[in-house]
């Protein structure tokens, strides 16, 4: 019932290569005061077409191919704005680098920068929202709980959806709803057709033959956790119960992924660890002028099966005085600012990756001590140890308050849903979308 998230990206996509294509017509028209003839078209495409492939893979970085939900479009101008100032210094080294291609930056490139900044704006921000579905069904929201008002301002502020919630069904507050004198005659009057309910709770058996009804008037049903994780891509904790558990995570082995990806973790993070070895002798000495420390610091984390695994980093504390794995009072040196801002500390822990003690993209691997308190705190949360962690997940992608080194069970709790989607949902074309978005955090400095 959802606008399809396949249909939304590619309109996107090809919006955009309009936009580029059009920028540089209009880009030629300006440069040489004439209509562009067939053969300046055809000097300038060739060119200008390699950078177009580039451009659009910096906007899947950035994440302007994610789907358009609010909190995507409250900072839609800023990505934009970002994407196309990396595209610009891209398309400047480009031209400078290889002059086969006889453009000159100062002139053709730089009118192009700025007309495709203009049409990709008016495209993405104005143009766009044309294409949302306008025709929106109205329906019944039952369930409970602040995802139940997540969910329901979600999609009744956003136009990308072509569902309207006009009521809804608290079904902690049953008690004070009279179901057949209040709800049933809304539905009717409302010319209600789809309604939207958290099946899987059991307040909401008492319903259920009042529901089973309305399919004769052709109401459609659809599970709120389904709709849920398809709009926000993690899984709403306080909706889940072991059944979820049993019916969606399993502990099979998937083989061939398996197989995939354990693959692709010895080829990176070999190549990858051998190009790091460039920066050992660089970090060795800055460390020493500082403070004569050690270069490296490891740490015991919880790996895959609750079993400890020791990662190795560049040390960035002044002193590393631990109570049961969790710092206190952490001082980072001079030095170790700068490599944690540029994730410099963390590439020793690429063999890691190739000794198998973690994957290049899974869940973070979390301090033992911590996971001891959050097993306590937060239902299911061991499930995350079903796989092996990872330098990099998609809950360091989405999940943009999560904690660092310090107790903090509410935020845990969110970056929680993000692993169990994951859990559920991986595959090696999750993981390559995790890959790329993690390019954008590092580029960016977010922390991960």
């Amino acid at each position: 019932m959802i606008l399809s998230s396949k249909r939304e990206p590619i309109i996107l996509l090809l919006g955009d290569i309009v936009s580029f294509c059009v920028a540089l017509w209009v880009t030629l028209l300006v440069r040489y005061f004439a209509l562009p003839s067939s053969e300046l078209w055809a000097s300038h495409i060739v060119p200008f077409a390699i950078l177009f492939i580039v451009w659009i893979a910096i906007f899947f970085i950035a994440g302007l191919y994610e789907k358009h939900t609010l909190i995507l479009k409250s900072r839609l101008g800023a990505m934009i704005l970002n994407a196309q100032i990396l595209n610009s210094a891209i398309a400047a080294l480009f031209f400078y680098i290889i002059p086969y291609f006889g453009i000159t930056p100062k002139t053709t490139l730089f009118i192009h920068l700025f007309v495709s900044f203009a049409l990709i704006q008016y495209w993405r921000l104005y143009i766009f929202p044309f294409f949302e579905t306008k025709k929106r069904e109205k329906a019944l929201l039952i369930g409970s709980g602040s995802e139940m008002e997540e969910l329901k301002a979600e999609v009744n502020n956003n136009s990308r959806y072509n569902l309207q919630f006009v009521s809804s069904v608290d079904l902690d507050s049953m008690n004070d709803i009279d179901f057949d004198g209040e709800v049933l005659p809304r539905i009717y009057s409302e010319g209600v057709h789809v309604i939207v309910a958290d099946f899987k709770n059991e307040k909401v058996e008492p319903l259920l033959p009042k529901l089973y009804n309305l399919i004769f008037s052709k109401v459609k049903f659809i599970d709120m956790h389904k709709v849920y994780e398809d709009i926000f891509d993690r899984i709403p904790l306080s909706l889940v119960k072991y059944s979820w558990f049993l019916e969606n995570i399993s502990t099979s082995v998937q083989k061939s992924y398996d197989i995939g990806k354990r693959l692709m973790d010895i080829v990176l993070s070999f190549i990858l660890g051998v190009i790091s070895l460039v920066f050992y002798p660089f970090v060795w000495i800055a460390i020493k002028i500082e403070d004569r420390g050690a270069l490296f610091f490891v740490q015991e984390r919880m790996g895959q099966n609750n079993k400890i695994v020791k990662v190795v980093k560049f040390r960035s504390l002044a002193e590393h005085s631990d109570e049961g794995g969790i710092a206190k009072d952490p001082k980072p040196t001079k030095v170790g600012q700068f490599i944690r801002r540029t994730r410099i500390d963390e590439l020793p822990q690429l063999w890691n990756v190739f000794r198998g003690d973690l994957s290049m993209i899974g869940p973070r691997p979390e301090i033992p001590a911590l996971v001891k308190l959050y097993e306590k705190e937060i239902p299911y949360y061991n499930i995350r140890h079903l796989i092996k962690p990872g330098l990099s997940g998609w809950a360091q992608i989405y999940h943009r308050e999560h904690p660092h080194h310090s107790a903090d069970t509410m935020e845990t709790k969110n970056k929680l849903s993000y692993d169990l989607y994951y859990i559920k949902n991986r595959s090696i074309t999750l993981d390559l979308k995790v890959a790329l978005r993690t390019l954008k955090v590092l580029l960016s400095r977010e922390g991960i």
